[in-house]
């Protein structure tokens, strides 16, 4: 282990590899920032440079990009309640009440260092486990994969505050969009209504920015007032937080960074699904959930820690195994194969300096992040005092901008106006919006590992329950739904105890 540590900073510490990491990092929270661009468009941007590049240095830079959009995309989640990327879309719900309290730039602190010390530990694992983690994730089957998928269903009941009723008529909801487009298995097109541009599916990054963006941007414009910041909450001395909320967030960075190493790990689930899974666990474990949605430091620090860490891991399976868990890590394939080496199990012996010169990379980049980050909340607290009138206009414009560079097609903007138009209708009635994105995400790969079971099993729905890991995966699910609908019952009673006794 030793000599591997000392061969990756011997390739970590060129300057060469020290500069293109740096880009990386930079651009990444550049991208991260800006609403609806992502890490696959400026991956897919800067691939072609890789070309005039050594693989090392190349992946090095690429990796940066895609683990920097973590840092940068919970600001302007925070600070305008529209996430930079999807797997930040979960901060909205705690981040932007801190903000809308003068507690915006506490928030973002407090969320670089969660994203650091999440991306440690991920790195740590990473570095000790990476043949354990990838032997089990490879051991994984359909039942498996299908038993996580309905665990984090239900854990999304617990996402959001209300009625247990109207977050699981959103995951259903969520479910039916994730089915539109043509059928894997029978080539069927499903829900298209004969619109041509719906063979393909509905894209996250469509639904996302019109649930998330467009809904807030006209709620606040109709709202009509100007929010007003005190400028002694926008210095660098705001960034301090009681002790107490401090000690609250310990834990919860340690169990998010916990969970997002467990999640990257695993191909084809990754950062959005390790932060949705943070959050409801805090949210379940907490004494006083109530306070969540409303600025709970928790809800900030360990999805935050997940999503960095499940940035880490999810390098596992893709150098590992040869299996990316998604776009982007197939980007990183593709990167690797325009240099003629093929990932693998191999990978490790037959090219020890580019895996572990990568590993130590990310040290270097997290710290890069770290020291770019925190100097530059002043300024990004500072886009609150922007007037309206210029501010919603240009976030309009990059979601719009970002939204269409994805595949270039003009029919994605009429998505995000549709979604737009229902998150609106959704703020009107009380309907939550993360269980929607959740099950969108996780509805897909639901159904696709369940057929895969089925087959595998011959229609037997019994594999479920004779799979070990899948058993206790299924009880976990049940367990949590029969102590949320509890939960959400002695909730109402006291409710009504207090309502009496006033």
């Amino acid at each position: 282990m030793l000599s591997n540590i000392l061969l990756g900073l011997e390739t970590a510490l060129t300057p060469i590899t020290l500069a293109y990491c740096f880009l990386g990092v930079f651009l990444g929270t550049l991208v991260g920032v800006i609403p609806g661009i992502g890490p696959l468009t400026a991956i897919s941007m800067l691939l072609p440079l890789t070309y005039h590049l050594d693989p090392t240095t190349s992946l090095i830079m690429l990796a940066g990009i895609w683990y920097g959009t973590g840092y940068g995309g919970s600001t302007a989640a925070i600070l305008v309640n529209i996430p930079g990327t999807t797997s930040s879309a979960i901060s909205c719900l705690d981040g932007h009440p801190m903000a809308l309290q003068g507690r915006g730039a506490a928030a973002l602190f407090m969320t670089s260092i969660a994203s650091f010390v999440g991306g440690m530990v991920g790195i740590i694992l990473l570095m000790i486990f990476a043949p354990t983690i990838a032997r089990y994730a490879l051991g994984f089957g359909s039942a498996e994969y299908f038993s996580l998928m309905v665990l984090g269903l239900v854990a999304a009941s617990a996402v959001s505050d209300g009625p247990v009723a109207k977050a699981l008529a959103m995951v259903t909801l969520g479910l039916i969009c994730g089915t539109v487009g043509i059928d894997l298995y029978t080539g069927d097109e499903r829900l298209t209504f004969g619109i041509l541009e719906l063979s393909n599916g509905i894209g996250l990054v469509p639904l996302a920015m019109g649930v998330f963006g467009i809904a807030e941007v006209v709620a606040n414009a109709q709202s009509g007032t100007r929010r007003q910041f005190d400028r002694k909450s926008l210095s660098l001395r705001s960034m301090q937080l009681p002790r107490d909320e401090v000690k609250r967030s310990i834990m919860p960075i340690l169990r998010g960074s916990g969970i997002g190493s467990f999640f990257g790990a695993l191909p084809g689930t990754g950062p959005s699904v390790a932060s949705f899974f943070a959050y409801a666990l805090e949210k379940r474990i907490s004494a006083t959930p109530e306070r969540f949605g409303k600025g709970a430091i928790e809800g900030v620090t360990a999805p935050e820690s997940a999503n960095n860490a499940a940035d880490q891991t999810a390098f596992v399976p893709t150098l590992t195994l040869g299996i990316p868990g998604s776009a982007t890590m197939a980007l990183m394939l593709g990167a690797l194969t325009i240099h003629g080496i093929a990932p693998g199990p191999k990978l490790l012996s037959d090219q020890p300096a580019l895996f572990w010169g990568l590993i130590m990379s990310f040290w270097v980049g997290n710290l890069m992040l770290l020291v770019l980050n925190i100097p530059m909340i002043g300024l990004w607290v500072r886009l609150l005092l922007v007037p309206s009138r210029f501010l919603y206009p240009a976030i309009l414009m990059f979601i719009a901008i970002g939204t269409l560079t994805l595949h270039n097609n003009t029919f994605d903007i009429w998505l995000v106006v549709g979604f737009g138009l229902l998150g609106i209708l959704m703020r009107w009635l009380s309907f939550p919006a993360a269980p929607l994105l959740l099950g969108f995400v996780l509805g897909p790969m639901m159904e696709e590992h369940f057929r895969r079971a089925m087959l595998l099993s011959r229609g037997d729905l019994a594999t479920f329950i004779e799979r070990p890991v899948s058993a206790t995966v299924l009880a976990l699910a049940l367990g949590m739904l029969i102590w949320g609908v509890i939960s959400h019952r002695r909730a109402a009673r006291s409710k009504q105890l207090s309502t009496a006794q006033d």
